[in-house]
């Protein structure tokens, strides 16, 4: 199946049941600015109840120090920059980078060619108070043309109803959901996840 990030995960419960059901990730929001941010003892609490093999993924805007702090800390298998952080910022970093392209127009073309190889490119809605999470959806089109040059993640406004479009037309290596899966922001609904998983499988099956 397609490998589905499951983000703005704040309780166990809820990083436990993406997980069940077919989660590869799910991302901690660490950004003090979001509605699904989380401190440290509540990620660790959610890290510790994931399967062995689910991955925890941390979310930092222009937090880089801080990053590589938390990461120690928790036990995150990656971080996902969504800022404004240079290519030198995250170069060399201890662990797996994710770096957020903001799709705005097809400026996103060299703005995501410019990431270095080692690090993975995400894909989502431009918002520069948000960040994320703001259930937009991008140009799938754009978004398109990138991911035909270097894998893609892509994020923005996925949900239940898109995700089939969404895929079928970027071909992207992973796809990100937060809003889409979401009862209010930072508590996911368990009808809408499991909506989500069983539209990609029964897609591709």
């Amino acid at each position: 199946m397609t490998r589905v990030k499951i983000c703005g995960i704040t309780t166990p419960e809820d990083g436990v049941l993406a997980a069940e059901l077919g989660a590869a990730a799910i991302g901690l929001v660490f950004w003090p600015g979001s509605p699904r941010a989380v401190d440290v003892p509540r990620a660790k609490a959610i890290v510790a109840a994931l399967p062995a093999f689910v991955p925890a993924v941390g979310v930092f805007v222009n937090q880089q120090d801080e990053a590589q702090r938390i990461a120690a800390e928790v036990g995150l298998a990656a971080v996902q920059f969504h800022g404004d952080e240079p290519a030198d910022a995250y170069r060399g970093f201890p662990v797996r980078v994710i770096k957020a392209v903001a799709v705005l127009d097809d400026r996103a073309i060299a703005e995501a060619a410019a990431v270095p190889a080692a690090a993975h490119v995400l894909l989502d809605a431009h918002d520069p108070i948000k960040r994320g999470g703001t259930g937009r959806t991008i140009d799938w089109s754009v978004a398109a043309t990138i991911a035909r040059q270097r894998a893609v993640i892509l994020s923005g406004g996925l949900n239940t109803d898109n995700v089939v479009e969404a895929i079928e037309q970027v071909h992207p290596y992973a796809i990100d959901v937060s809003s889409g899966v979401e009862l209010a922001p930072g508590k996911k609904d368990p009808h809408k996840l499991e909506a989500l998983f069983d539209t990609l499988r029964h897609w591709e099956h």
